[in-house]
């Protein structure tokens, strides 16, 4: 699954995200480096606008489908299994229409040990953005403005960080991204990029379990480990 992510790195950095530089400026009094990320937060996205142009956009991370009265529903749905997206209510109309790309450059994953829970940081070896495939919606019913929400797609974990958790974020790089957000591309289609990344792109570490509180967003959270 992914519980917990981080984006640190500055916007001047994301070379591989689809807008030209110019169109960044506009997001950047709103952006600060996050270590801890947590569902229900603000997170940011590449969508898909009405124009059919791309655009940044920051979206509640936890799905409200357009007919909850209930915001609470989200924190069900942080994640959306890649196997049956395109079987379950709440994704099926984004998956034809509101795919969309979240930004980020690691995320946690937490393995047990007989001392209890240890984090681990999983992010790409050689460093940088990533993005992972999301799916979006705007809710109406909640109050008089609409609240756009997301949800993180998860696949089957690459053999070395099944050891942390059997799911891992669906990870879209080049093609496969710009591919994922062609508003042309069948629902079908668009779930067949929904697959693991390659083996050793990825790179595990522990850090301190001061990231446990969902509240501690600082950067000693990517920290060695305690010594006990």
């Amino acid at each position: 699954m992914c519980g917990r992510f981080t984006l640190k790195t500055p916007p001047d950095q994301w070379g591989q995200v689809l807008l030209p530089p110019e169109d960044r400026n506009h997001l950047l009094s709103d952006w600060k480096p996050r270590y801890n990320i947590a569902p229900s937060q603000d997170i940011l996205a590449v969508v898909r606008v009405p124009a059919a142009e791309l655009d940044y956009a920051w979206l509640r991370w936890g799905l409200i489908p357009p007919w909850a009265d209930d915001p609470s529903i989200g924190n069900r749905m942080i994640n959306a299994r890649s196997e049956t997206v395109l079987e379950k209510r709440s994704f099926i109309g984004p998956m034809k229409s509101r795919r969309c790309l979240i930004l980020a450059d690691g995320y946690y994953e937490w393995k047990k040990t007989a001392v209890g829970k240890q984090p681990y940081w999983i992010a790409p070896r050689e460093g940088g953005a990533i993005q992972f495939a999301g799916l979006w919606e705007i809710n109406r019913k909640l109050g008089p403005a609409p609240v756009c929400s997301c949800t993180i797609i998860t696949t089957t974990a690459t053999p070395e960080l099944a050891e942390l958790h059997d799911r891992m974020p669906v990870l879209l790089r080049d093609e496969a991204a710009e591919r994922w957000m062609d508003h042309r591309l069948a629902p079908a289609a668009a779930q067949t990029l929904l697959r693991p990344a390659p083996s050793g792109w990825l790179a595990a570490r522990p850090v301190t379990k001061k990231v446990n509180n969902a509240r501690y967003d600082t950067p000693d959270c990517l920290s060695p480990p305690e010594q006990p």
